[in-house]
């Protein structure tokens, strides 16, 4: 097969790695596990019981027990409901099962110390990929296939194919376990692999090699899209925080097809309705288009992409003895001083009598108001945003310090008048943000 050489000339740093083997008892993963061994490499054996085969399973765990046995090598088995799982989080059972398992495969590197993880795809389950991207439709990154290395996981078998791995097996009369499931034609990938992969195959005997061909081409212009994105991010790129990035909208407009740049920059993020995100551009300030993890927003001359909350925020009530307290913006501290120094948008001087505790650190609220300081007479809330042009995410992540219902602070940005310290104070409370 030339295993071995491929090893050495792709993944050498395999020589002196701890290494964890994904098996679940078919040809692939038992061939892998076989090569590795014969290699001398370092591994060991971890195999998923999904439970969804009944006695199947109990007898694919079975195999792979006595496998690692028999070869003498260290195997983990972990039990999963998968079917309560893909209820529980609203998955396929096949996403269930791949969630569960590569979740269980880096938590079980992280605690034992493995340096990689290898699994077995190989070249027909390279092209099968290819093809179920190239049906859902997707990006240029969606075709150029499965890497070979990523992050912890390794994937040493993706140049060879199905029938050399059952040859080398049949040769070495090695024993692998059938998954009934792979002849069901129910799931896509396995209709690809029975009904069309085949015909493929009839008209071009050379398939895997003209695809392997094809896809470094694709990923040569993948390398070479990724590189003229990253140069146009160095203008288009406003600014970014830890919350936002700002894209310009008016080098958006330079371009002449500006949708497959926004595609290729925000793909990541989750979004899907590409229309509406390229309608943004022209959009008035305060749209925007939302995807399950993030928002993009359109605020005047920026495009603002930010990250949806996982859960609602929760006011902070503070009490007159706390001196420090850890916020979602930062730390609050309370001081209380015999005079007033120099002063910034993150600290205040307060009169603190007239201060009702415990104080609440909220979000703003409709109908809500303040006496900016310094001037006389209220002001609404979101005219103090509209007049300072907040986007709707720094409306968002405003948060306002409060004596009952009364605004003390709109934290670092402005106080509030009624409660400055005047010639009548007799206790001062300096109150200040550090980010």
């Amino acid at each position: 097969m030339g295993f071995k050489n491929h090893i050495e000339n792709r993944f050498p740093f395999l020589r002196n790695s701890k290494i964890l083997i994904a098996i679940s008892g078919g040809m692939d993963s038992v061939v892998l596990t076989h090569l590795c061994y014969k290699l001398r490499l370092n591994i060991a054996l971890a195999h998923c019981n999904f439970n969804l085969r009944g006695e199947e399973s109990e007898a694919d765990e079975s195999f792979v027990l006595d496998l690692a046995e028999n070869l003498e090598l260290e195997v983990f088995v972990e039990s999963f409901d998968t079917t309560d799982y893909a209820k529980k989080y609203k998955r396929s059972i096949q996403m269930a099962a791949r969630e569960l398992r590569y979740n269980w495969f880096k938590e079980l590197a992280s605690q034992l110390q493995f340096d990689y993880i290898l699994t077995a795809h190989h070249a027909d389950d390279n092209l099968e990929t290819f093809l179920i991207n190239f049906t859902r439709g997707t990006g240029l990154a969606g075709l150029t296939g499965i890497p070979e290395v990523k992050d912890v996981f390794v994937r040493p078998l993706l140049p060879f194919s199905r029938a050399a791995l059952r040859e080398f097996a049949i040769d070495n009369k090695i024993k692998w376990r059938d998954d009934s499931s792979n002849r069901s034609i129910k799931y896509l990938r396995n209709k690809l692999r029975h009904d069309v992969i085949p015909i493929l195959k009839e008209v071009n005997p050379s398939l895997l090699q003209s695809f392997q061909m094809t896809l470094n081409n694709l990923n040569g212009a993948a390398f070479l899209v990724q590189d003229h994105i990253n140069h146009f991010l160095e203008t288009a790129v406003a600014y970014v925080d830890k919350d936002v990035i700002a894209y310009k909208v008016s080098e958006f407009k330079k371009l002449s097809h500006p949708s497959v740049y926004l595609f290729e920059i925000l793909k990541s993020y989750g979004f899907s309705e590409w229309q509406d995100v390229t309608n943004l551009l022209d959009a008035e300030t305060g749209k925007y288009v939302l995807s399950k993890t993030h928002r993009l927003l359109k605020n005047r001359k920026h495009l603002l992409l930010s990250k949806l909350e996982s859960k609602p925020y929760q006011a902070i009530a503070i009490s007159d003895v706390e001196k420090e307290v850890n916020t979602p913006f930062g730390t609050l501290s309370f001081e209380v001083v015999d005079k007033i120094s120099k002063s910034d948008s993150n600290t205040i001087f307060v009169d603190e009598d007239s201060l009702c505790f415990p104080l609440g650190l909220r979000r703003g609220r409709e109908g809500d108001y303040f006496y900016p300081f310094g001037m006389n007479g209220k002001k609404k809330l979101s005219k103090f945003f509209k007049d300072e042009k907040f986007s709707l995410i720094e409306k968002e992540n405003t948060w306002l310090l409060c004596s009952e219902n009364d605004i003390v602070w709109i934290v670092g940005k402005r106080a509030d008048n009624r409660f400055k310290v005047s010639k009548n104070t007799q206790n001062i409370l300096k109150i200040s943000l550090k980010n």
